[in-house]
């Protein structure tokens, strides 16, 4: 079992920057693939980015590649999402997600049982 908890949200202008983290509760974490996923107005919610266990495989959805940076501290059963150059359309409740397995980078939400309650940011031109 994971229990996930989302913080640093907030409101930053187009052009900023922010870093959201995960904090992980549960013996699983460190073997865990982890996903960040956003759910905008109106839309479903999409995948942004997954890293595997030991942080040595990363993918990210292409609206954000070269903008945004997963990383992990298993140490700390923490789990971050570095967002740079931010546009309005990145305004979205943003929630981490763990597989709960060690295997795979997964892009999928269905792939991922442990959910956040979410962060929300948002972006103003």
């Amino acid at each position: 079992q994971v229990q996930l908890i989302e913080s640093g949200g907030g409101l930053v202008q187009a052009g900023g920057s922010l870093r959201l983290s995960c904090a992980a509760s549960g013996r699983t974490f460190s073997s865990s693939a982890m996903g960040w996923f956003r759910q905008a107005p109106g839309k479903e919610r999409e995948f942004v980015a997954a890293i595997s266990w030991n942080g040595g495989n990363t993918d990210y959805a292409d609206s954000v590649k070269g903008r945004f940076t997963i990383s992990r501290d298993n140490a700390k059963n923490t789990v971050y999402l570095q967002m740079n150059s931010l546009k309005p359309e990145d305004t979205a409740v943003y929630y981490c997600a763990a597989t709960g397995l060690r295997f795979g980078v997964p892009l999928t939400r269905y792939e991922y049982p442990y959910w956040g309650q979410g962060t929300q940011v948002t972006v103003s031109s």
